[in-house]
């Protein structure tokens, strides 16, 4: 029989689990299954391989669905190669902080000090060319206030899609959510932001506010002193619950599962990783697992006292499986920790209150001891680790279907921690004390698709890339042993 005499039902059914390879030789045998490929094909083969990226969203969806796979592919090509475009995205900030990135499908924003610098994404490109961004404005948060009060935590919250809505914890205590008002003009700096658009909550009693989380309707917040509160910020009358940890409050990271709430929590002590469930907004008073460092099969393994700072979740297409059921957090001994919260290896101590988790996989960097400050998941496939470390600028890359893993030094080589990183599809953002910076992936970079820096080789210390046409900055990248997966 003919192929093309099949019913089209069941011509689409053939289609619709071909990988990318078949599909391009089937859409070159002739007319009919080229059409069939393009208008069923390609659609599904965006379905089945979601590469969700708040920076390219926009850009990417009113490309055609062959468009969106070429760049998804060669994005794959590069990460599998350990090729991108590393670029600063402003001059150097003076004095050395310790900045924060939230994003959301408009911007990128960038606390610094008591400054925060936001980022706009390109809401049309033409095929094949990296979708833009570009520096909007910068807001001074400090109002006037004599005495400097560093920003200390940063989420973004939902407001039906005009993306200016931000919770903002603050060194002397407060949390805020603050609502970014539109520029005069693209480039305006220091903005202020009137108190109308600032609304404070005082429920940490002064410590600073070390970490914020959000999820639909919740809040999740942690301070240094180890309070920990959730809120519904829709409510009427918004009320936090609160519970003591007892211990140094590093991390927060709460379930994307509105149904099955959860926050993972990390501190400094024995039991620096546990799990609380959220039940109507409140808490439970026992963790319901404690994660471990240790892969040991001893039942009365006793874990050292370590702490966490870094937490984060995996995209749906990460190859481990369900997002709200993984966890991947870095540690003070420089190890990354994938935890499966289904898995069956934990073990309990008499007089636990929760069981131990053991972890799933375990990563470091051979040639670094440093502690990990910061993790984030993606990248090619959605199957990538990024860890920024807490010396010389390094940012550490894993590919958990392999042990292949390489390390980069963030433009410029100093000997900054890396604050924080946001990992996409095609795109990693980062921070060190003295600037933002990006890694592209992706093909179609050019000159033009980030905001504009000095063009004269050596800037600042930071050379061009030979033979990049002025689009990539030179930075120092190595690769792992094997041995980096344990």
């Amino acid at each position: 029989m003919v192929l093309q005499a099949l019913p089209s039902d069941i011509l689409i059914l053939i289609v619709h689990d071909l990988d990318v390879k078949d599909l391009i030789s089937l859409s070159e045998t002739c007319r009919i299954l080229h059409t069939l490929v393009q208008d069923f094909g390609w659609p599904n083969n965006l379905r089945r391989n979601p590469r969700f990226s708040h920076s390219t969203h926009h850009v990417l969806s009113s490309w055609s669905p062959l468009a969106q796979t070429k760049y998804h592919m060669q994005a794959d090509r590069a990460w599998a190669q350990n090729k991108f475009a590393a670029r600063p995205l402003s001059r150097p900030w003076h004095g050395r902080l310790q900045p924060l990135l939230a994003i959301n499908a408009s911007r990128l924003v960038v606390a610094a000090g008591h400054i925060i610098f936001s980022y706009i994404f390109a809401t049309s490109g033409s095929e094949g060319y990296a979708p833009a961004m570009r520096f909007e404005c910068s807001y001074d948060l400090n109002g006037g206030v004599a005495t400097r009060r560093d920003v200390t935590s940063l989420s973004f919250a939902p407001d039906r899609g005009s993306d200016r809505t931000l919770y903002v914890g603050f060194e002397h205590g407060a949390l805020e959510r603050i609502v970014l008002p539109p520029p005069a003009r693209f480039g305006q700096t220091d903005i202020h932001i009137a108190h109308s658009l600032r609304t404070p909550h005082y429920y940490h009693d002064g410590e600073l506010i070390e970490a914020t989380a959000i999820v639909g309707d919740l809040l999740l917040s942690l301070s240094s002193g180890g309070t920990a509160g959730v809120l519904n910020i829709h409510s009427s009358t918004p009320t936090p619950h609160m519970i003591e940890l007892e211990n140094r409050g590093w991390s927060a990271f709460l379930s994307p599962n509105p149904s099955n709430p959860y926050a993972a929590l990390g501190t400094s002590s024995d039991t620096p990783l546990a799990i609380y469930p959220i039940t109507h907004a409140h808490f439970s008073p026992i963790p319901s697992a404690v994660l471990t460092s240790s892969r040991l099969d001893a039942d009365d393994a006793a874990q050292a006292a370590s702490a966490v700072y870094g937490i984060s979740g995996v995209p749906p297409a990460f190859p481990l499986g369900a997002s709200d059921q993984i966890l991947v957090s870095g540690w003070y001994d420089g190890f990354v920790h994938v935890h499966d919260l289904r898995s069956s290896a934990r073990w309990g101590r008499a007089g636990a209150p929760a069981p131990r988790l053991r972890p799933v996989l375990s990563l470091a960097d051979p040639w670094s001891f440093e502690p990990i400050y910061t993790v984030s998941c993606g990248g090619g496939t959605a199957s990538h680790i990024a860890a920024g470390s807490a010396r010389h600028s390094v940012v550490a890359f894993w590919d958990v279907r392999s042990s292949n893993g390489w390390s980069v030094h963030a433009p410029g080589n100093d000997s900054s921690p890396v604050y924080s990183v946001i990992l996409e599809g095609s795109r990693l953002f980062g921070a060190t004390q003295s600037r933002p910076f990006v890694y592209d992936f992706g093909p179609g970079v050019t000159p033009d698709t980030y905001p504009p820096l000095p063009r004269s080789h050596g800037d600042d210390g930071l050379p061009y890339k030979k033979g990049y046409d002025n689009i990539g900055f030179y930075v120092t990248k190595y690769s792992h042993p094997t041995a980096s997966v344990y």
